[in-house]
C-alpha cells in the first residue's frame, strides 16, 4: 500500500509543477460582463451547486467517502472544513492564472483521492489525525478540477470575485447537501448498529473505491 507520506509528498510535486507551469488567461464571460450584481450571484450559485449536484459525481462520492467512517458531525465538519478552505484557495489561484495544472494530471489524481479515502474506511476503524491533512491536500486538487470546469464558461472579468466567490458558494451548498443526506439519512439511524461498519461503510466504501480505480484507469487512458 502507498504511504501517506509519498502521497503527501507528490501531491506537493504536482502543485509546485502547476506554480511553475506555462499561464493561460481564463475563459471572458462577456454575456455577463455588465449584467447587474443579483443575476451574476445567481447564475454563479447555482452553476457551482450544479457542478456538484447532478453533474459531479466524482466530487459526490468523494464527500460521501468523508461521511462514512464518521460517526459524529465533529469529525465531518473537520474534514470538511479542510476540503473547504483547500479547494477555495487552488481555485481561486487557478483562476488567477497563479497556479496551472492540466486536466491530465489532475482528473486522475482526483479519482485516485476517491479510491484513497474508500481504502482508508475499509482498513481503519475511525478517522485518524492525519486524514484532516490529507483531505486539505486532495482539496488542492479539487480546487483544479473545479477551476477547469469554471474556465469553460468563463468570468466576467469587471465582477470577477463577485463570480468566483459565488461559483464557490454554489460548490459549498452541493457540499453541505451531500453531507446532511449522508448524515440524517444513513449515518444518524444506523451508527450505534452492531452491523453498521461490516454492512454499511464496508460495502459502501468498496463499491466507490472500485468505481474509483476504474475511473483512474480510464482518465489515465484517455488523457
Amino acid at each position: 500500500m502507498i504511504s501517506r507520506t509519498t502521497i503527501s509528498r507528490s501531491l506537493l510535486l504536482i502543485l509546485m509543477l502547476g506554480i511553475c507551469g506555462s499561464t493561460f488567461a481564463h475563459t471572458i464571460n462577456y454575456a455577463l460582463d455588465k449584467a447587474p450584481t443579483h443575476q451574476v450571484v445567481g447564475y454563479y450559485l447555482q452553476l457551482g451547486y450544479r457542478h456538484i449536484i447532478p453533474e459531479g459525481f466524482d466530487h459526490i462520492l468523494f464527500v460521501a467517502g468523508l461521511c462514512l467512517i464518521s460517526k459524529n458531525y465533529k469529525s465531518i465538519l473537520w474534514q470538511a472544513t479542510a476540503f473547504t478552505v483547500a479547494h477555495s484557495i487552488t481555485l481561486a489561484l487557478s483562476m488567477k492564472n497563479i497556479i496551472v495544472a492540466p486536466p491530465a494530471i489532475v482528473e486522475p489524481i482526483i479519482a485516485l483521492s476517491i479510491l484513497f479515502v474508500a481504502v482508508e474506511n475499509i482498513l481503519l476503524g475511525q478517522v485518524r489525525a492525519w486524514r484532516i491533512a490529507l483531505v486539505f491536500l486532495f482539496g488542492l486538487i479539487h480546487g483544479m478540477g473545479f477551476a477547469s470546469s469554471l474556465n469553460e464558461i468563463g468570468l466576467p472579468p469587471n465582477q470577477f470575485l463577485t463570480s468566483i466567490l459565488s461559483f464557490n458558494g454554489g460548490v459549498e451548498l452541493g457540499q453541505v447537501t451531500i453531507i446532511a443526506l449522508m448524515y440524517f439519512l444513513l449515518i444518524l439511524p444506523m451508527r450505534n448498529r452492531s452491523w453498521y461498519r461490516s454492512r454499511v461503510v464496508v460495502p459502501l466504501s468498496l463499491l466507490i473505491g472500485l468505481t474509483a480505480l476504474y475511473w483512474t484507469v480510464e482518465r489515465v487512458w484517455m488523457m
